[in-house]
């Protein structure tokens, strides 16, 4: 295959459109990756990487130097391959205080088919540490209006959002959105200003890059 063939090969099976791809990279528009895929477009050295990156590969195997066989995941009994889905990325999501939750539907992250996710969200701040979430974290959440004792869920408070884990008093008629890092006290909820809170969902996986 040519460079072109072995992008859109790879930009397939990862589920990506032009648009999609010519956004990681850093072009305006499809028209660009529809060149380079067509042939009709030079790489540079610094934009094969870009792609290769964004194509979860290596600039190798877009360069043609590893062949298709090559490039597979090697066959161990403790290594398996990761279907890919694809979640909408609605925004970031405090974790110190809470910020707006900007809805953008055009941006997606790509991430194993299995987690039950209806979209995700990126977390920022330090306030979920103790539960190993990290700001630059990616977090999946399944809607539900309402969520067990002490999971920790994406709320939101007079349209900011916020991560959180939440425990219920029904005696008391209160609620308590609880960090996950010491140094943040709980934001206590009761009475009239529980119509404040709107729960998202719960949180069912996050994702971490390697530090």
């Amino acid at each position: 295959m040519t460079i072109g063939e072995r992008i859109k090969h790879r930009r397939e099976e990862l589920g990506l459109s032009q648009d999609e791809l010519a956004r990681l990279v850093g072009y305006k528009s499809r028209s660009s990756i529809n060149k380079i895929e067509l042939g009709f477009r030079d790489l540079t050295q610094s934009k094969i990487k870009k792609i290769a990156d964004a194509l979860q590969t290596s600039p190798s195997y877009i360069m043609g130097w590893l062949d298709e066989e090559k490039n597979k995941i090697p066959p161990y009994d403790n290594i398996y391959p990761i279907e890919l889905k694809k979640f909408p990325l609605l925004g970031e999501i405090a974790c110190g205080e809470p910020i707006y939750a900007d809805e953008d539907r055009e941006s997606y992250v790509m991430a194993g088919a299995n987690i039950r996710a209806d979209f995700c969200l990126k977390a920022k701040g330090d306030s979920m540490t103790g539960a190993r979430i990290m700001d630059g974290d990616i977090v999946f959440i399944r809607k539900q209006d309402t969520v067990d004792d002490g999971e920790i869920v994406a709320v939101v408070i007079d349209d900011e959002a916020t991560l959180k884990r939440v425990y219920y008093d029904r005696e008391n008629n209160m609620i308590q959105l609880v960090a996950e890092n010491p140094a943040y006290k709980p934001l206590v909820y009761t009475g009239s200003r529980l119509n404040e809170i709107h729960i998202l969902g719960k949180a069912v996986a996050f994702q971490s890059d390697v530090r």
